[in-house]
């Protein structure tokens, strides 16, 4: 596992907001805005601006500020304004809205410090090159530990920041499989998921020309995952494209294969992982179930910790009397 929820704040964020954070500060800008969805680029964001001074307001849907409770708490701890969306599904796309119409307003003195990597260019590209230390530390360490680079990388696809991090230093290494994993909610035929790349059409969406979930008069269709990262209609272009030219894989998974990867992690290894994570998690079990002989070298992005969804799993597991 690379382990990125061992990063100061929780999850892999961290690492572009700081990036960002600075150049903000380079282009003279005193106030940040954000969106977030799962509350870590919340978080990450309100910690790098508390560090450098800037004022940060952080939009959230009011459904991830209900359930993602102590994120909201440890942002307004930091400093950061948090404001709750009611409009549309009330999660991570209308956020996301919220904060670009707000940015629309007050770019002159703000920047939209975005928190995925989807969105208008330039914001992808930042978010990657920010982001891609994961995967160069991923080759070093690997190389180091194992002498050989792993037969595939995996990792979880909501917006696709942590992804495109992992994937980036491997995109050359043709032996190395790039796997990303959209969530299937409760199951793709239930249309409740959040799996564009694989069941959505191209759409324009939040600035980008992107594999959407919209329905047949083109509208942008609710997006569901029992994690609120994950929770998002749309993908990054860069993932559209490695998607497109074959050269990443990505698969999907369910909301009770995650629960069952977040709870096999904390029993076996003591590690509580993000739900987001536990779906890059479940699907490099799956691997390793499928071929219980084969020897594989896998690497999974453990993106994020835990904290923030264990009353989300309490209440899950005790509705389904599995506590």
């Amino acid at each position: 596992m690379k382990r990125e929820d061992l990063l100061h704040g929780g999850a892999h964020k961290t690492n572009q907001v700081l990036g960002q954070a600075l150049l903000a500060k380079r282009m003279g800008k005193h106030e940040i805005i954000a969106e977030t969805g799962a509350g870590q680029h919340g978080v990450a964001t309100a910690l790098a601006c508390a560090l450098l001074g800037l004022k940060c307001r952080v939009y959230m849907g009011a459904k991830d500020v209900e359930r993602q409770s102590p994120n909201v708490f440890r942002m307004r701890l930091m400093g950061a304004t948090v404001i709750p969306v009611h409009s549309g599904s009330a999660t991570l796309k209308d956020a996301c809205n919220e904060a670009l119409r707000d940015w629309s307003a007050s770019y002159e003195t703000a920047h939209y410090l975005l928190g995925t990597a989807a969105g208008p260019h330039p914001f992808p590209t930042i978010v990657r090159e920010f982001q891609r230390i994961i995967g160069e530390e991923t080759k070093n360490q690997i190389l180091a530990r194992e002498g050989r680079l792993p037969d595939a990388v995996i990792a979880c696809v909501g917006g696709g920041s942590n992804a495109i991090g992992m994937f980036a230093d491997f995109i050359e290494e043709e032996s190395v499989r790039l796997i990303g994993i959209e969530p299937a909610g409760k199951g793709i035929h239930t249309h409740q998921h959040g799996a564009p790349l694989k069941h959505g059409k191209t759409g324009i969406f939040f600035g980008m020309k992107a594999p959407l979930m919209q329905d047949e008069h083109g509208q942008v269709e609710e997006s569901y995952s029992v994690s609120a990262g994950l929770d998002f209609p749309s993908v990054g272009p860069q993932h559209a494209y490695l998607n497109a030219i074959g050269r990443a894989e990505y698969e999907s998974i369910t909301d009770d294969e995650a629960l069952d990867a977040f709870q096999a992690l904390a029993r076996n290894e003591g590690i509580i992982p993000a739900l987001e994570s536990s779906h890059a998690l479940a699907h490099a079990i799956k691997m390793a179930y499928a071929e219980p002989d084969k020897e594989q070298l896998l690497v999974v992005n453990l993106s994020g910790r835990g904290d923030k969804d264990i009353f989300t799993v309490h209440k899950l597991l005790e509705d389904k009397g599995a506590l």
